[in-house]
C-alpha cells in the first residue's frame, strides 16, 4: 500500500562530514529533509528510491556505499546488517538514499532505482504508474523517495555556469512542486532540462506517473538555491 512520496535533492554537501565549516550554511537544507524522512518513517520502513543516473544501474537489494569519491568515506547501507565493503561507485541517488535512511531511519529498507536519464517524459510516467500498481499490491505500507535536483545554472558560480533561462524554468519547477501539479512535471522539457542541469527531470516525470490524480496533500519544506543549484524538499500524499 502506497503511503507517501518524500521529495528530496542529492548534493554531498547534506553530510556534515563533507562540508566542514560550511556545515552551519546547510544546516536548514539537512534539516528539512531529516524532518520529511522521519515523517515517512512514521508511516512505513519499506521504501522505494527513484533517482537517475547517465545509465540505468542495477542496484542490488544490501548494496552499501561510501562518499569517499567526494572527500570522506561516509559509509552508508541501504538496509540494516553488518557492515560489508562498500561499492565505490554506488550513484549518487542511491548513496543519498542510504545517507537518509542511516541518519533518519535506521530500521528502514531501501530499493534504489536508478533509471537512465534519458527516458523520455512518456517512459517516466508509465514508470511510474506500474511502480504505483506495485506499491499498492503490497499490503504492507510502502513509502516512495525521490532523489532529484533542479537547475545548475542558476549563478555564475554554479557548477553548470549562469544560463539566463534557468531562472524562469526552475521557478516554475518549484511552483509545480509546491502544488502537486503533476502535469506541469510531466509538461518538462527533457532537451531543455538537460541544456539547463535539471537533473532530476526524469525523477520527478515518475512522481507524476505515481500519481494518477492530484496529490491530496502537498507540502514544502525547503525550496532554495545555495551554491546556484535548485533544491526541493517536500511530501506529497495520495
Amino acid at each position: 500500500m502506497f503511503t507517501a512520496a518524500i521529495l528530496v535533492p542529492s548534493p554531498p554537501l547534506l553530510v556534515p562530514e563533507l562540508t566542514g565549516s560550511a556545515a552551519a550554511e546547510t544546516a536548514p537544507l539537512r534539516d528539512a529533509v531529516q524532518a520529511v524522512a522521519k515523517a515517512l518513517s512514521a508511516l512505513s520502513t519499506e521504501w522505494v528510491a527513484v533517482g537517475a543516473a547517465p545509465a540505468a544501474v542495477q542496484v542490488p537489494p544490501g548494496a552499501q556505499g561510501t562518499y569517499r569519491g567526494y572527500g570522506v568515506d561516509v559509509r552508508v547501507a541501504l538496509r540494516p546488517g553488518p557492515a560489508g565493503e562498500p561499492d565505490p561507485d554506488l550513484p549518487l541517488a542511491a548513496l543519498t538514499a542510504g545517507w537518509i535512511r542511516g541518519t533518519c531511519a535506521p530500521d528502514a529498507v531501501v530499493d534504489a532505482r536508478i533509471l537512465a536519464a534519458d527516458l523520455t517524459p512518456a517512459q517516466c510516467s508509465a514508470y511510474g504508474a506500474e511502480l504505483r500498481s506495485e506499491l499498492d499490491r503490497d499490503p504492507e505500507p510502502r513509502g516512495l523517495v525521490i532523489v532529484a535536483d533542479g537547475a545548475n545554472t542558476l549563478t555564475a558560480k554554479a557548477p553548470g555556469a549562469f544560463d539566463p533561462r534557468a531562472e524562469g524554468v526552475q521557478a516554475r519547477l518549484d511552483a509545480a512542486l509546491d502544488s502537486g501539479d503533476r502535469d506541469a512535471l510531466l509538461a518538462l522539457d527533457a532537451a531543455e532540462c538537460a541544456v539547463l542541469g535539471i537533473g532530476g527531470r526524469v525523477p520527478w516525470q515518475v512522481l507524476a506517473g505515481v500519481f494518477g490524480r492530484p496529490p491530496t496533500t502537498c507540502r514544502t519544506l525547503y525550496s532554495a538555491a545555495p551554491y546556484g543549484v535548485g533544491y526541493h524538499v517536500g511530501e506529497w500524499r495520495p
